[in-house]
């Protein structure tokens, strides 16, 4: 495994910011910081995935009511309640985070498998998955040469193989953080999604969210020029010469990510809500750190519905309203979810 460092009393980047670079970094990394980095991924389209799924697609028993499930390499977590029940498809979020909520960057929360648990107990299936590449999907390919369109793929082909499987006529996808986008993206173009679930989700497009997290603190002015012409070159759909960067800089903006940004940067949050021809919910903490209620708003205004959760941080927690105590929940696995998340998923998948 590939380590790199980055001096956060002198780069001084922002949690948010960390959380975010953190899914653009190459997977193997491993970011020293003071906030735990949230998970993310890479993806660039191929001929076997964009032709759907495998003729070889199947599941295994492993439990009474959970079973795993393997498609084209990837890997889920089928927990299986009934054939008259709703199914969601549950997707994590930026970086190497795992199917349960969990990664090697300080974030120990169980929080998909809480919330596929406690959907069970709503009468809900769901099946949480690991991204391209990753954990028990490692068979799918490099999760380093990815991009948004691949990822977005991958759900569509999920969510296909479910209907085939359940026999239901749509899937609900449920996406958390960075994967509320990959979400989104796969809803457009396709039939068989029955609503979107969008979790702490981006209501700007990534550059925005960069910029200013970058501005935010003044201990990066000495990377800041580098920084913001970096992602104006991605923006364009130009890579970028990373040799003569600031060595934190060239982890960020890694060339071997690089195709995953500019397909990242391109999409726009509030867009991809607005032409959703399917129901969409939005579920914001308003002690989330790396995602700001203003976000949810914008979401809200292109036409989603917001339920927003009192004393809830980015991983749907109680959270204090003291930074470093907020942060200390990331890594506490025994904290519940916030009262009214698994309620609100609930509610909205069953009509």
């Amino acid at each position: 495994m590939t380590h790199f460092g980055i001096d956060l009393p002198r780069l001084a980047l922002s949690a948010s910011a960390l959380c975010l670079v953190a899914c653009s970094a190459p997977a193997d990394t491993v970011i020293p910081e003071t906030a735990p980095a949230e998970s993310g991924d890479v993806t660039t389209p191929t001929a076997a995935a964009e032709a759907g799924p495998a003729p070889n697609a199947q599941t295994s028993n492993t439990q009474d009511t959970e079973r795993n499930m393997t498609l084209n390499g990837l890997s889920g977590l089928f927990h299986d309640v009934g054939p008259d029940a709703p199914v969601v498809l549950i997707v994590p979020g930026s970086g190497p985070t795992d199917r349960d909520g969990n990664n090697p960057m300080g974030v120990n929360s169980d929080m998909y498998r809480m919330i596929a648990d406690g959907l069970a107990l709503e009468g809900v299936s769901s099946l949480r998955v690991d991204k391209r590449g990753m954990f028990a999907s490692s068979a799918a390919g490099n999760p380093n040469t990815v991009t948004a369109a691949l990822y977005a793929q991958d759900y569509r082909d999920w969510s296909s193989f479910l209907r085939q499987e359940t026999g239901r006529e749509c899937i609900f996808l449920m996406g958390h953080s960075e994967g509320a986008l990959m979400v989104s993206a796969a809803t457009l173009g396709t039939d068989g999604v029955c609503g979107l679930v969008l979790a702490a989700a981006p209501g700007r497009p990534l550059g925005d969210i960069l910029r200013d997290q970058f501005a935010a603190n003044p201990a990066n002015a000495p990377i800041m020029e580098d920084a913001m012409r970096a992602i104006g070159t991605l923006e364009g759909g130009e890579r970028v010469d990373v040799s003569a960067m600031h060595p934190a800089l060239q982890a960020i903006f890694d060339p071997s990510v690089q195709d995953f940004l500019i397909s990242t940067l391109a999409l726009d949050p509030v867009a991809l809500v607005s032409d959703a021809n399917v129901p969409v919910l939005v579920l914001q903490g308003d002690r989330d750190l790396q995602v700001s209620v203003e976000d949810a708003r914008r979401l809200e205004a292109a036409g989603a519905e917001l339920v927003m959760i009192e004393g809830s941080n980015h991983l749907l927690k109680d959270a204090p309203v003291d930074r470093a105590g907020n942060l200390a929940t990331y890594a506490d696995p025994s904290l519940p979810l916030s009262n009214g998340v698994v309620e609100a998923v609930a509610a909205f998948v069953k009509g």
